[in-house]
């Protein structure tokens, strides 16, 4: 096709007899090859370009493959390259128009033919050169989840996180090599798992089975306050709710969380969606620290944390699409600070439990409009002896909820 001098190759672990006959011409008459060793090996009879192995980091090759811009490239790749795949780099240097890609079956696909399952209903998770953690928020009861792992390793780290959270009856069965002639798939539960000998080349997959008191993130927001390791300085879950519904995340953005503390509410807005990006800042470095062991148990280890103190540690951040301070503001700069990095028409959410940040609050609450609103949580607790029930009102949040013209 005219102007598509890149090619990217979809292989498998049956090499050039599983490619196309379009795909075996393009390796055949690229004038440069570029794959990872395992890739370069299974087409060497096929390639008659210089070939290439992918350097580290792999971004490195990007300047060889524009120096041959307009002569024929081919990449290969495993699988399909645009899931999990190389592609999304390429795309971020090259324009579609460049390029051809001829996809193979990827090891999500093979793994649910192997096992019957339908992949629509499927979690697909890669853990190749991401944390273990980022796991977590898929494992529902009764979930099925398939994972590319990282190395032989990945399949047994896996089985005692899964363990550690109450999983340990998880059907646990390990794709090693899928599509070629070593082939092999074996299965174990997590606690009793004990495959030796994984080739680094594998897929994990999971039919999760929940105990009694297995650790379990839940879809929605508000979660139970004993999952989060905190000091005190911990949104409680209803607030954090309500907290969650005012910033109304949407698809791809970003939150600044300012006044991380134990890291609730950025956390709960990363599990609404895996697009969604936050950052938390922190003056205390104990916080910071909690906040960070925090997402990793809670599955969100993407979270990014500036130990410092506004305003002055809110400057050269991403500019953000939504904003939630906690702890009151503090002063009239850290406002203004986030008010200005805000992005128009994002949203800004404060919350206030003492009377003076509270007066605050309505005081540009007054100059900005939006909305204000008082939340008031009270909780059955007992009286006297024990043998009476009364209610124990938490102290009121005033919170403020704004967007940007």
């Amino acid at each position: 096709m005219t102007g598509r001098w890149l090619s990217i190759i979809g292989i498998g672990e049956d090499g050039i007899d599983g490619l196309s006959p379009v795909a075996r011409r393009l390796v055949a008459d690229a004038r440069l090859v570029i794959g990872g060793a395992r890739h370069l090996e299974l087409a060497q009879d096929l390639a008659t370009g210089r070939q290439m192995p992918w350097p580290s980091p792999i971004a490195g090759a990007l300047t060889e493959i524009e120096a041959h811009r307009g002569q024929p490239v081919a990449i290969l790749a495993s699988g399909d390259p645009f899931h999990f795949g190389v592609g999304d780099m390429l795309m971020r240097r090259f324009d579609a128009e460049e390029m051809l890609c001829h996809p193979a079956p990827s090891a999500f696909s093979l793994s649910a033919a192997r096992l019957g399952w339908s992949l629509q209903g499927v979690a697909t998770v890669s853990l190749h050169g991401r944390p273990l953690a980022g796991i977590v928020r898929h494992l529902q009861p009764g979930a099925r989840v398939i994972a590319l792992a990282w190395d032989g390793q990945t399949p047994g780290a896996l089985a005692r996180l899964l363990t550690e959270r109450g999983l340990g009856k998880t059907s646990m069965t390990v794709l090693e090599r899928l599509g070629g002639p070593e082939e092999r798939v074996r299965r174990a539960t997590a606690k009793g798992f004990d495959l030796a000998g994984v080739d680094a080349l594998n897929t994990i997959a999971l039919d999760i089975v929940v105990s009694p008191g297995a650790t379990i993130v839940g879809l929605s927001p508000g979660l139970d306050d004993g999952l989060f390791e905190n000091d005190g300085q911990l949104t409680k879950r209803e607030i954090r709710a309500v907290t969650i519904a005012a910033l109304a995340p949407r698809h791809g953005e970003l939150l600044w969380d300012v006044g991380l503390g134990a890291g609730s509410v950025a956390i709960e807005w990363l599990l609404r969606h895996p697009s969604l990006r936050a950052i938390g800042i922190e003056a205390s470095a104990d916080r910071a620290a909690r906040a960070a062991r925090n997402a990793t148990q809670l599955g969100t280890p993407d979270l990014e944390i500036v130990e410092g103190r506004a305003p002055n540690a809110l400057r050269g951040l991403a500019a953000p699409d939504a904003v939630f301070i906690g702890g009151g503001l503090s002063d009239e700069a850290t406002f203004e600070t986030a008010w200005a990095a805000l992005k128009p028409g994002g949203r800004l959410v404060a919350n206030a439990v003492s009377l003076a940040s509270q007066a605050r609050l309505i005081d540009l609450f007054g100059r900005h409009g939006g909305e204000i609103v008082r939340l008031d949580v009270a909780r059955a607790g007992t009286a006297g002896a024990g043998t009476v029930f009364v209610w124990r009102p938490a102290a009121p949040i005033v919170q403020w909820r704004v967007s940007k013209p």
